[in-house]
């Protein structure tokens, strides 16, 4: 077969693809009007978004005629085009795939695709929260068992529209980050392993960690800002994406990650001290070699500072401070004040940005300490980060979905602090 023949086989195969798909066609986002919303979003401190949600309904179960036959397989495909956009990811908000089914979210021009989803993905809130892909025109495909359909629960809930990758800004961001490849991560390897950046709702940014337990057991426990909204009702959202960092230092940016966890379980959060837990739907792949960062209840102040995070949702950075912290109140500088938060009172080496909130700050044990609630802290200006203390979540408001004691705990040790672990 000539060059010409294969390229002319090929491109039927994908208008006879393209044409065997129903098509969602999506109008191209008003750039600037996006813009300015997330402007005064990140001003008031809140998580950055990255796409923009549509409602929908698409229910392939109730339509029989939407479906194909390939052998012992029934398959449907839906295709999405939205003219533009970076990035599309979706929600199923039913969702469960019987044994030997599959769910594929591919590039309709075959460019990129997601691993494909399996019986594995199902999960007890019964829904499917999809990682990014960076196409403007999709095709997601099922493929099911045609003798096990009565057991499938499929339907499409929202279509999430990307206006930027992970590593663009609304503002352009300072110089002054420091790649975790750099040499100031060198010996912060095992801490810098239990970092994600995350989204929610499959529109909004920001950054967690795993974290350990005094079972030391590798229950997959992830913490985050009580302001990045994470609750009941949307945990199942939660997508957590793992090593989204740099081979070598200031090396070659990357577009999007690739490796990723979807859904979790809601456990504590309390506002006074911006925490969220939840508990992962499923521990991260082995090969990632996803740590589970310790921490310090104690309450005792660090001799210096150090954070691990995804500045706007870059590429993973680490920021230090040498001077000793304190515990104030919120964007305050009163000792102790309310005494919910421990003050770092400027970065000398690195900075945070919206899209850090809810990155873990260690201490000089590399120990947890808190997570970041927000401040003033830019390459510009070497102003003052607040962060949540890990001792006052500890007891929280008092009860077990206000607090950190009854499931960082769950051996009631008392232990006032544990390492980090591989």
């Amino acid at each position: 077969m000539n060059k010409f023949t294969h390229g002319l086989t090929f491109i039927l195969a994908f208008l006879s693809l393209a044409a065997q798909a129903s098509t969602i066609t999506l109008q191209p986002l008003n750039i600037k009007s996006v813009h300015d919303e997330e402007v005064h979003r990140e001003g008031k401190g809140e998580a950055p978004r990255f796409a923009v949600p549509h409602d929908y309904s698409v229910a392939p179960t109730t339509e029989k005629s939407a479906w194909t036959q390939e052998g012992e397989m029934l398959v449907w495909k839906q295709r999405v085009s939205a003219p533009n956009s970076v990035s599309l990811n979706f929600a199923f908000e039913s969702f469960h795939l019987p044994e030997g089914a599959t769910l594929e979210i591919y590039a309709t021009d075959f460019s990129s695709q997601i691993r494909p989803f399996t019986s594995q993905d199902n999960n007890t809130d019964r829904q499917l929260w999809t990682p990014v892909i960076l196409s403007d025109d999709v095709t997601i495909e099922a493929r099911v068992p045609a003798q096990k359909m009565a057991e499938l629960d499929l339907v499409l809930t929202k279509i999430n529209q990307g206006f930027r990758t992970f590593n663009q800004r609304t503002e352009k961001a300072g110089s002054c980050n420091v790649d975790v490849s750099c040499s100031e991560g060198q010996g912060w390897e095992n801490e810098i392993n239990s970092v994600a950046v995350i989204s929610t709702g499959g529109s909004t940014f920001c950054t967690g960690f795993m974290v350990n337990n005094t079972a030391q057991d590798r229950t997959p426990f992830f913490m985050t800002a009580n302001h990045c909204r994470i609750s009941r009702s949307n945990a199942a959202s939660l997508v957590t994406y793992w090593n989204f960092q740099t081979a070598t230092c200031r090396g070659p940016r990357l577009r999007t990650p690739t490796l990723f966890t979807t859904g979790s379980q809601f456990l504590a959060a309390n506002a006074a001290s911006d925490f969220t837990l939840v508990r992962l739907n499923q521990n991260p792949n082995e090969e990632w070699n996803v740590t589970y960062a310790g921490w310090d209840r104690s309450g005792a102040e660090a001799e210096k500072a150090i954070a691990i995070h995804h500045p706007a949702t870059d590429e993973k950075s680490i920021s230090f401070s040498f001077m000793p912290t304190t515990t104030t109140t919120y964007l305050r500088n009163d000792i102790p004040g309310a005494g919910t938060h421990v003050r770092v009172t400027r970065w000398d080496v690195g900075t945070t940005e919206p899209g850090s909130s809810g990155s873990p700050l260690f201490d000089q044990n590399h120990r947890v300490i808190g997570q970041l609630h927000g401040g003033y802290a830019s390459c510009s200006s070497k102003t003052s980060d607040w962060y949540g203390r890990i001792s006052v979540s500890w007891e929280g408001a008092g009860t077990p979905d206000t607090r950190l004691k009854d499931h960082l705990d769950p051996i009631a040790s008392e232990e006032e602090f544990v390492d980090t672990i591989l």
